[in-house]
């Protein structure tokens, strides 16, 4: 199955698809350097994580963006690799929940160490989002070049 849009329609569409992205993506690289600037010990836990909890909100508009927009842009369904890039949005989706909850785990310990086994589901957190972000793009520009 192939959907079609007219080109005027397409043109919006990409727009849209565009800017969601930089949204998005953009909040999450931000919320990704916050991260790492804690690691670093540049950053506190607590400033870390007043910085990034509004950044949820672009973070799921751009999602639902690029989820809304990518239906006008004639996604070829057949094509194993449209599959598999609808797959990576599935996993940003699920770990972006998964993120949430992290979030809320970490504000509850309060100044306190950070255990291990949150420090290992942080680094999981972050490295899956990347990968798929990265991943969705490359797919992205693959399929816009046909």
């Amino acid at each position: 199955m192939h959907l079609r849009a007219d080109v005027t329609l397409h043109t919006v569409a990409l727009f849209a698809h565009l800017a969601s992205l930089v949204l998005g993506f953009g909040a999450v690289l931000a919320i990704d350097y916050y991260g790492a600037l804690w690691l670093m010990g540049r950053k506190t836990l607590h400033e870390v994580l007043d910085f990034t909890a509004p950044l949820h909100v672009p973070v799921w508009a751009g999602l639902g963006g690029l989820l809304f927009s990518g239906a006008f842009l004639h996604p070829d369904l057949s094509s194993p690799l449209t599959c598999v890039k609808l797959g990576l949005v599935l996993v940003l989706s699920l770990n972006g929940v998964q993120a949430s909850a992290l979030h809320r785990r970490l504000a509850a310990v309060d100044g306190g160490p950070v255990g291990r086994r949150l420090m290992i589901r942080g680094a999981a957190t972050a490295s899956v989002s990347q990968a798929a972000w990265w991943g969705t793009v490359a797919i992205g520009f693959l399929n816009s070049r046909h």
